[in-house]
């Protein structure tokens, strides 16, 4: 197949029962879990009203502001997906807007991860679906290619390979293998429950630095 023009099928994804885990952990936490090298850049920001975005990756290289393999990978992606697009990180034209964020919305997707622009901001504001990009635009997309689906793609410098781990947050992101390992994942209780109490070395604070250089 063509360089520039390739549609391909996932080998492997995350386990559902691996994106449950995952869900209720801070990313901080899988980030130095995973000694810091698989977190993305600070570009990429939510653009929905809240709520995590947790989910096996459908991958998506575009040109900067052209969509036509995003539209491809909306009909391939399933139930939990998240559709990751790297658009180079372009501001010129969206990727995406209400009425194809309205379609993920129906087929049950995840979310969305944009490395580019979104347009229709204040309908996405509105809604709790995972919209997460690099910013806002009118300009609608060229439907020109080429393009790639599910080939590694990088987002503000993290690698993305088909069926990885997407975890989002309003604050941070990273990207797991599609097959995480024990080793790998955080030994911590849920998000909800670290945030009713505080952490016990913050509780010991203190002037010293002795500690804090040694974690």
């Amino acid at each position: 197949m063509q360089p520039g023009f390739q549609v391909l099928r996932r080998r492997s994804a995350v386990s559902a029962e691996w994106v449950e885990k995952f869900a209720s952990i801070p990313v901080a936490n899988i980030s130095d879990s995973m000694s810091r090298l698989n977190a993305g850049g600070a570009r990429l920001r939510p653009m929905h009203a809240g709520g995590v975005l947790c989910g096996p990756a459908v991958t998506v290289k575009s040109c900067p502001g052209d969509n036509l393999m995003t539209h491809m990978a909306l009909n391939l992606a399933v139930a939990g997906d998240v559709i990751v697009v790297d658009a180079g990180g372009d501001l010129t034209n969206a990727i995406v807007g209400e009425r194809m964020l309205a379609y993920c919305i129906a087929k049950k997707f995840a979310g969305i991860v944009i490395h580019g622009a979104v347009r229709d901001f204040g309908w996405i504001r509105r809604n709790a679906f995972p919209v997460y990009a690099c910013g806002v635009t009118h300009q609608g997309p060229y439907k020109n290619g080429p393009g790639e689906i599910n080939t590694p793609v990088s987002l503000a410098g993290m690698v993305v390979a088909p069926g990885d781990l997407m975890v989002v947050t309003k604050t941070a992101w990273s990207a797991s293998p599609s097959r995480p390992w024990p080793p790998c994942t955080p030994r911590l209780p849920p998000s909800s429950s670290m945030k009713a109490r505080p952490s016990p070395r913050s509780a010991r604070a203190t002037t010293t630095r002795r500690a804090i250089e040694a974690s």
